[in-house]
């Protein structure tokens, strides 16, 4: 992130000091009446009043940012453009409510952005966000808040631009641990192309352990439906897996599979959500692999610090089922707790922990340790926003 001259802050000082100075002259000067004898008055009612007083001078008309000229200093990297629906989706209300109360330090962005906790209000600070929201005129675009809490094993139905390291260790039975490397590359309002690079270690019957390459996925994602007033996100999802992995070694199918299936998200009361995942696992050789069904859901909700301006705890549960087609099969039921922690102030770092725990059908099943690192990319680097 580019830091600013010490005479740009000088500009940014004094055009802040001088809008400050006409609101207190406007508010206390007696009105003058106009010809149609209503009075001339600085008015803050509105979220797009409030904007105009207090931040186009530097995020310009409609949000596009003022040119350099004008600004006096060099906007840094992470300067946003309202009205750049790409940009200006993916975010949350809160991260904005949270920005302008805290100013660009406290998420971690440059200290160019002022905090504005003295001089507007908890309400005039939700209405100047909810301006905000109407200056990406593009409906197609799911907003910011319909991006849940990505939990361990069930898909959220949100496009993303992600990277996500993922580990399961087998806590008792026979040993076993796998890890994957997931890249999410979001196009367009609701398209997500998705790579799944898989590095596994299976324990042999003879003695010793195996390691090598999984079968590696690339899948496909598409937002059918999604409503902000609702609180809803509906997606469908393909993918395929092509057998890279060693079967006779135990780290991958031996054949290519075929999955798909169909991701939904619901915002609930007071931060809370769910988000549900079903699906079918299609092998080409059944021989090798058989057909499957399965369902995922995950119940969470999430608590931030410092009245909500700050790090992120979102503690989740989910419940899995699975069954093959074959004769004599019987559902598995598992259930996981976990828990999801923001890491740096921007909030796009972030990792979770939880275990995996069999209901029923114990025998052959194990107790697993599972854990991602999530860094999203879209929002910054790795190092950026501590």
């Amino acid at each position: 992130m580019r830091s600013t001259s010490a005479s740009a802050r000088a500009v940014l000082f004094f055009v802040l000091i001088a809008a400050w100075l006409r609101g207190a002259l406007l508010a206390q000067t007696p009105q003058t009446p106009s010809p149609t004898g209503a009075a001339i008055e600085l008015k803050l009612d509105t979220g797009k009043e409030i904007f105009e007083a207090a931040c186009i001078g530097c995020h310009g008309p409609g949000g596009r940012g003022q040119p350099q000229t004008t600004l006096g200093f060099e906007p840094p990297a992470t300067f946003p453009d309202f009205s750049d629906c790409n940009g200006s989706t993916r975010e949350r209300i809160s991260d904005w409510r949270a920005t302008i109360h805290e100013g660009g330090p406290g998420r971690g962005f440059s200290d160019i952005m002022p905090s504005f906790a003295e001089a507007l209000t908890l309400e005039q600070i939700d209405r100047l966000t909810s301006y905000l929201r109407t200056l990406c005129t593009e409906p197609g675009w799911p907003l910011g808040e319909l991006n849940l809490p990505r939990a361990l094993l069930t898909e959220k139905a949100f496009p993303e631009d992600e990277t996500v390291l993922t580990m399961a260790a087998n806590a008792n039975g026979a040993g076993g641990f796998s890890s994957a490397l997931v890249y999410e590359k979001r196009f367009g309002a609701r398209n997500q192309l998705e790579i799944l690079a898989p590095l596994n270690f299976s324990a042999q019957d003879e003695g010793g352990w195996a390691g090598g390459v999984g079968d590696l996925v690339v899948g496909y994602k598409r937002v059918v439906a999604h409503s902000a007033r609702v609180g809803s996100i509906f997606s469908v999802v393909g993918e395929v897996s092509a057998p890279t992995g060693n079967s006779d070694k135990g780290l991958g199918l031996g054949t290519t599979k075929f999955e798909t299936f169909a991701a939904f998200g619901q915002i609930l009361p007071r931060f809370s959500f769910v988000q549900v995942q079903s699906g079918g696992e299609f092998p080409t050789d059944t021989e090798m692999a058989p057909k499957a069904v399965f369902l995922r859901t995950a119940f969470g909700k999430t608590f931030s610090q410092n009245r909500g301006f700050g790090r992120s705890w979102t503690p989740m549960a989910e419940f899995i089922a699975d069954r093959e087609f074959e004769t004599g099969a019987t559902t598995n039921w598992d259930v996981v707790g976990e828990m999801q922690i923001t890491l740096n102030k921007r909030q796009h770092v972030r990792v979770n922990i939880g275990v995996r725990t069999p209901i029923n059908n114990t025998a052959g099943r194990n107790t697993q340790l599972l854990f991602y690192g999530l860094w999203d990319w879209f929002d910054g680097g790795l190092r950026d926003g501590w």
